[in-house]
């Protein structure tokens, strides 16, 4: 039987894996060699159900396809959020999606309920796998717009400190040293008239709530990130306006570009223009760089 990797360390980490009779929850564990391990499978969830909700497709192929997520929409079913997801709205619309986790069918890689933008889906079990093996060695990247409280100091520069699960608030992340490396690169592109900075960032790793993390660890929250002290808005201000991968069959370079939303032009006000361009700049040189073509974003 194949599981995948990652789906083996969900399992050690829940507490439902012992070597030789003995709990072990930490994937990194080390075996002698010869001893019996022992999988409390759980109980296989549901296939999630096919639902019609409003989806915007950027790019799709028999192998793949690319959505520009709407902030509010969770990427799959959870704990509190059994529909109304990205991957029931795609079953919907694709029919039937890979993997070997019935509740994430497809997903190679997520974003937060409240931060919107471009996610890759894979259509194939080769795509999936291939997609998986891109994320591993960061060939496959995103681009972020986001909006701070306050600018950075520097106003440029590269966050890189570890990030795990908060010592005492287990549903929040907090820069630790026990964490796993994260290395996150801003630029400080604007201001607003009322207060705030306007950021490009690029992940070097893909740890959950990076960015959200390292700004807060900054002194500048998002604004609109409650979890993370930020200053009130409708919702995160952090946007994924360009992914880069290379196409899981042919190899070839694609860079795919999403539009700023309504509610963060909203926010972003006679900024606007400017922070379009500077992204759309951003994005045609990182395309020039991959030797990429260029989807979306018109």
């Amino acid at each position: 039987m194949g599981v995948a990797r990652n789906r083996l360390a969900g399992l050690i980490r829940r507490g439902l894996v012992t070597v030789d009779g003995r709990l072990v929850t930490k994937p990194a564990h080390l075996l002698a060699g010869g001893e019996w391990i022992a999988i409390d499978w759980p109980e296989p969830a549901a296939l999630p159900l096919a639902e019609a909700l409003p989806l915007c497709v950027v790019y799709q192929d028999d192998d793949l396809v690319v959505v520009d997520k709407a902030a509010g929409m969770v990427v799959h079913p959870g704990a509190g959020h059994a529909g109304q997801t990205l991957v029931n709205a795609l079953l919907a619309r694709l029919d039937s999606l890979p993997g070997d986790d019935p509740s994430r069918p497809g997903i190679v890689h997520r974003l937060d309920k409240d931060t919107s933008g471009l996610l890759v889906v894979a259509r194939t079990e080769l795509a999936r796998q291939a997609l998986i093996r891109q994320l591993a060695d960061h060939s496959m990247s995103r681009r972020y717009l986001a909006v701070a409280s306050r600018t950075p100091k520097p106003a440029d520069g590269t966050v890189a400190a570890p990030i795990g699960r908060h010592p005492t608030q287990r549903k929040k992340m907090a820069v630790t040293p026990a964490g796993r490396p994260a290395v996150t690169q801003y630029r400080t592109i604007g201001q607003l008239t009322g207060g705030g900075a306007i950021l490009l960032l690029r992940l070097e790793t893909g740890r959950t709530h990076q960015i959200r993390v390292h700004m807060q660890a900054l002194g500048c929250p998002l604004l609109g990130d409650r979890v993370y002290g930020g200053p009130p808005a409708s919702r995160q201000m952090l946007h994924a306006y360009a992914l880069g991968l290379r196409h899981p069959v042919t190899d070839r370079p694609m860079l795919f570009l999403a539009e700023l939303p309504w509610d963060l032009r909203q926010v972003l006000g006679d900024q606007c223009e400017m922070a379009e361009r500077e992204a759309r700049q951003d994005a045609e040189r990182w395309a020039e760089e991959m030797q990429a073509q260029v989807v979306g974003g018109n």
